[in-house]
C-alpha cells in the first residue's frame, strides 16, 4: 500500500499543479502538447518509479514512423495505462471510460488532448460517436490506445476483443500495432489497491495493415492471435 501511496501523492500533488498551471496555457496556445510533454513523459513515468514500478520496453522497431497508428493492448491491471501511455511515441489519444471524463482537472485535460470516451453497453449511436471521435483523433496526427478486450481481464489470461476498435481499423486503413503487457497483472491485481514493486514489460509486436483483411473479424483474429502468441504461458487464453 505504501508503493500506491507514493504513486497518489505525485500524480495528486505535481499533476494538480501542472493541471492548475496548464491548462489555462493551453487553452491560450491553442493546443496542449506543452503539457503532454510535462505529464506524459514526466509526471507519469516518475509516479512510476516512485512507487517501485519499472517498465521494460522491447520491439519498438516495429512501430510505423511518421504515421498515425491504433495500438491495441491487452489489459490486466490499471497500472497499464501509466505504463504504456509515456512508451507511445508522438502525441496518443486513449479510448476510456466516459465516467474518468468528470474527475476535476483530469477531465479537463483529457478532453483537451482528444481522449476518446466510451459508455460501455452504449447504444449503437454513442459507439457510433466514439469511432468518430477516434477516427478524427487519428486524422489530426494523433495516435490512438486502445484496450481491445474493453476491460481488465480478471485473471491475466487474454480475454475476447470487442470489435469497435477494428470496425475503427478497417474505416481509416491505419496500421494496427499490436502490444503485449505483462508483469503489471502481478503489480496491481483487479479488485486491489495494493501495489507491488516489480517490472512491467511491454513488447511492440509488428504492425498489421487493415488492408490485408476482408473483414474486421479476420483483423480481430489476427490481433488476438498475435498478441496471444507474444504474452507468457500463464497469460494466454485457454
Amino acid at each position: 500500500m505504501f508503493s500506491l501511496l507514493k504513486m497518489v501523492f505525485v500524480y495528486v500533488t505535481l499533476g494538480g499543479l501542472a493541471g492548475i498551471i496548464g491548462i489555462p496555457y493551453s487553452l491560450m496556445a491553442g493546443n496542449v502538447r506543452r503539457l503532454y510533454r510535462i505529464v506524459v513523459r514526466g509526471i507519469v513515468p516518475l509516479g512510476l518509479r516512485v512507487g517501485g514500478i519499472r517498465v521494460k520496453v522491447t520491439g519498438r522497431e516495429h512501430v510505423p514512423a511518421g504515421t498515425s497508428c491504433i495500438f491495441i493492448s491487452n489489459h490486466v491491471s490499471n497500472l497499464d495505462p501509466p505504463v504504456l501511455i509515456p512508451v507511445l511515441p508522438g502525441q496518443c489519444s486513449v479510448l476510456l471510460k466516459k465516467s474518468l471524463m468528470r474527475i476535476p482537472i483530469l477531465g479537463t485535460a483529457m478532453r483537451m488532448a482528444k481522449f476518446v470516451p466510451v459508455e460501455r453497453g452504449s447504444r449503437r449511436d454513442a459507439a457510433q460517436a466514439s469511432v468518430a471521435a477516434a477516427a478524427a483523433a487519428l486524422k489530426s496526427g494523433l495516435n490512438i490506445l486502445i484496450f481491445a478486450e474493453g476491460t481488465r481481464s480478471p485473471d491475466g489470461r487474454l480475454a475476447a476483443f470487442k470489435r469497435g476498435p477494428f470496425y475503427l481499423a478497417m474505416e481509416t486503413g491505419a496500421p494496427v500495432v499490436p502490444i503485449a503487457i505483462s508483469g503489471t497483472q502481478t503489480m496491481m491485481r483487479k479488485g486491489s489497491m495494493a501495489v507491488t514493486p516489480g517490472t512491467a514489460k511491454v513488447e511492440f509486436l509488428e504492425a498489421i495493415d487493415p488492408a490485408a483483411f476482408a473483414t474486421r473479424d479476420e483483423l480481430m483474429a489476427a490481433v488476438h492471435a498475435a498478441i496471444a502468441e507474444a504474452l507468457p504461458e500463464e497469460m494466454k487464453p485457454i
